[in-house]
């Protein structure tokens, strides 16, 4: 097979391969700066396949055009137990669910519930941060919803994300009981990845670094091999008293928040002339817990700032995490200088979208809905900034202050965010014993797939997916018998009504129907024989699907143009709603049946021409204009035979006219934290809210540490920073301890309600 054999040049090459002509999962990783993200966006924008991206976080889903998690799978924010029963009391702050108690969060409505049926591939992205509990409760929903008890309910998935990252977040409480199912909390040790695991492809070409030197020490640190040597050679930067902000475009990374903020606002503060303020401008939804900076933005001319987006224009004057300073602002411009290079720029803002997955209920494509934007200059300052925030971002010069990092990957993630060493600067030494990785995620880096076995992976997988696709695009019993349930009806109906007047018609249809039966069954197991592994004749598998193409179309199509000629029909005459209903229910599934046929009809024709198998390239217009043309044609075809009818009354437009009506009118319930986050959002206090809602400010208390735990909020809104390092300083960030101990720590400069809020943060 021409597109299978193929030369592939690159592990980006293959990972675009293995989604589009596989079914198989896959794990897409790279070190800093190979080109996971642009290789991410390609994947989305060219895939044939009906695609959900997710991530675990809301800015994370933000970057990656998607969604989070548990939005897009309705899930609560609990540890899982992957088994049946009831879930274990810990206590009252840790709660479990297990398969029993998750499956009462399954309440989607049909809308919802057809994105599941009709999706084929799961895209998560920084996976690093996917717990394997979660990853499990994922499979779980998604085997039950689709009733198909396969891995991952028969969905291809797509991890991307680099391991040695930011990890999975698991309390203390909750690893205890987590332990007895997991060795470990890494998506990969996730039950359904060992029963299924996903093929490793690394990227390993890198685009941020070309000094051999300093790729040699990333690549020692990344694997826990540093040496003496390399430290000794990066120790050689060391400069204490090296102030940032006072050499052009350098820009500190520390490991916390609090100090990049002091770093931020201590230098704006100290340029001279007056402050001016930029606000975003939003529009629908679109949360604050997933704004990309803050909404107000604070600027003086002299300020340092980074761009935190790539520059569309074919220009290519910026990308994510190029210094620059500010040189004019203007109410609505402002002008950043490039010092190095003597260039200067006019900023223009950028739109983010905040996207749902909705589908298309006539082509069957899952589509990307926009229900919110949110429109900034893609600037923030940039004197500091945490090695958390600066992933994804690349510096010409930085300085390091790693002495409290916390978590394994952080030294690597700071350093590998630097072009070169020359513009390297470390506060301190560097010590061996803080920069080890978690020896899980450098044991399972030895699963990176060769080329070897990715070619016979990637072989076998591609005819599996077509026997597997195949097989099930010509098998539509579950459409017959649905026909079959109405035949009934039409038979004992009453002699005035629709149905009866209709009887002898459906009857014609089902006949049709059932006379395609044994020849598609036949023809399945035709499929099967061709498609076998190291044995397939791809010009045997055309021919043959051409043949049975256009035999079955023949019978298929006059009767889906009969059924929306009735439909049409049926909208001049009235009591007939039910039965329009159903029959407009027939006419989906007939209509998915004959799409099926058109799309792999394509895929097989590009496959056969050595085509790549791309969106663009299945999904044309003939295909996702088929129904709305055939209505047309039909409507044409009506007004021909009766001159005399009239304008007919369009089932299709006021199908789609109640569904929208009906989406205006389900409002989704206020709930009590809400009502709580909108005051709180309009500037009033705890007492206030308390006193407008006849509450306790206990209970106000409470719904504020909710709405920071489900990232609504975030701490530095609520609580005073000063009291916010008080704690950090005295509990830590994890904040493993019980709160009354936390409470004995702290003292009573902290109030209870303060500290159960800072845990909540804590939880997220």
């Amino acid at each position: 097979m021409k597109q299978i054999t193929a030369d592939i040049k690159s592990p980006a090459d293959f990972t675009e391969r293995f989604i589009n002509q596989t079914n198989h999962p896959v794990f897409l990783t790279g070190k800093a700066g190979t080109g996971k993200t642009t290789l991410l966006k390609k994947i989305i924008e060219s895939t044939h396949k009906n695609t959900v991206v997710v991530a675990p976080t809301g800015i994370a889903a933000l970057n990656a055009g998607g969604v989070t998690i548990h939005s897009f799978f309705q899930m609560p924010f609990s540890a899982f137990i992957p088994e049946m029963g009831q879930p274990p009391f810990v206590g009252q702050r840790t709660q479990f669910n297990t398969k029993t108690t998750l499956q009462q969060h399954f309440n989607m409505n049909k809308k919802k519930r057809s994105i599941f049926l009709k999706l084929e591939l799961l895209i998560i992205d920084e996976v690093s941060m996917l717990r394997s509990d979660l990853l499990d409760a994922m499979d779980f929903m998604l085997r039950k919803v689709r009733r198909n008890d396969t891995p991952y309910g028969g969905v291809q998935v797509l991890f991307i994300g680099d391991l040695m990252q930011l990890p999975p977040i698991v309390r203390r409480e909750e690893k205890a009981e987590l332990d007895k199912y997991y060795r470990g909390s890494f998506f990969f040790h996730a039950q359904v990845v060992q029963e299924y695991p996903p093929l490793y492809i690394e990227l390993e070409k890198i685009y941020r670094q070309s000094d051999p030197e300093f790729i040699e020490v990333l690549n020692n640190l990344r694997n826990n091999h540093i040496s003496p040597e390399n430290v000794d050679l990066l120790n050689q930067y060391v400069k204490p008293n090296f102030d940032a902000t006072e050499h052009e475009g350098f820009i500190t990374l520390t490991t916390h928040n609090a100090k990049a903020d002091e770093i931020n606002d201590k230098a704006l503060r100290a340029l001279p002339g007056k402050t001016t303020n930029y606000d975003a401008v939003i529009t629908k939804k679109f949360p604050e817990y997933i704004y990309p900076i803050p909404k107000t933005m604070e600027l003086k001319v002299g300020a340092q700032v980074m761009f935190i987006k790539n520059d569309l224009s074919h220009e290519k004057r910026y990308y994510n995490g190029k210094i620059g300073r500010v040189t004019a602002l203007y109410p609505d411009e402002i002008k950043v200088l490039f010092p190095e290079e003597n260039l200067s720029i006019s900023v223009e803002q950028y739109e983010w979208e905040n996207v749902k997955f909705s589908l298309d209920e006539k082509s069957g494509e899952i589509k990307e809905e926009v229900i919110g934007t949110f429109v900034h200059f893609p600037l923030k300052l940039a004197w500091a900034i945490t090695v958390h925030k600066s992933q994804g971002l690349t510096f010409e010069k930085a300085v390091l202050d790693l002495s409290n990092v916390f978590a394994p990957g952080q030294a690597y993630v700071g350093l590998s965010r630097l072009v070169s060493l020359k513009g390297l600067v470390m506060t301190s030494p560097i010590r061996l014993n803080g920069l080890r990785n978690d020896q899980h995620v450098v044991n399972y880096a030895k699963n990176k797939a060769d080329r070897e076995l990715l070619s016979r992976k990637l072989e076998l997988g591609t005819v599996v997916y077509l026997q597997n696709r195949l097989t099930k695009t010509f098998n539509w019993d579950a459409m017959v018998s649905r026909w079959l349930s109405l035949e009934a009806s039409h038979k004992t109906a009453g002699p005035r009504s629709e149905m009866a007047k209709n009887k002898v018609w459906f009857e014609e249809q089902i006949n049709s129907l059932m006379s395609t039966l044994e020849p598609s069954k036949k023809f399945r197991s035709q499929l099967i024989r061709i498609c076998q592994p190291n044995n397939m004749d791809i010009d045997l598998l055309y021919e043959r699907y051409e043949a049975a193409y256009n035999y079955f179309i023949k019978i298929l199509e006059p009767i889906f143009r009969g059924t929306i000629k009735k439909l049409l029909l049926l909208g001049k005459k009235s009591n007939v709603k039910q039965y329009s209903e159903d029959l407009g229910e027939l006419d989906d599934l007939l209509t998915e049946t004959i799409l099926e046929l058109k799309k792999s009809r394509k895929l097989i024709q590009n496959l056969y021409n050595g085509k790549e198998l791309s969106k663009e390239n299945i999904w044309d217009d003939q295909i996702r204009n088929f129904k709305i043309a055939k209505v047309q044609v039909v409507k044409e075809e009506i007004r021909r035979e009766n001159p005399a009818l009239g304008e007919l009354d369009d089932f299709y437009e006021e199908k789609k006219a109640a569904t929208k009506k009906k989406e205006k009118s389900s409002k989704p319930k206020v709930t009590t934290f809400d009502k709580t986050f909108d005051l709180f959002q309009k500037g009033r206090t705890i007492q206030e809210i308390a006193d407008e809602r006849v509450l306790t400010e206990r209970t106000v208390y409470g719904h504020i540490a909710r709405l920071v735990k489900d990232e609504k909020l975030e701490i530095d809104a609520v609580l005073d920073q000063e009291k916010i390092e008080i704690m950090k300083d005295k509990l830590g960030k994890e904040l493993e301890m019980t709160l009354s101990e936390a409470k004995e720590l702290v003292g009573e400069s902290i109030s209870w309600e303060e500290l159960k809020i800072y845990h909540a943060g804590c939880l997220r």
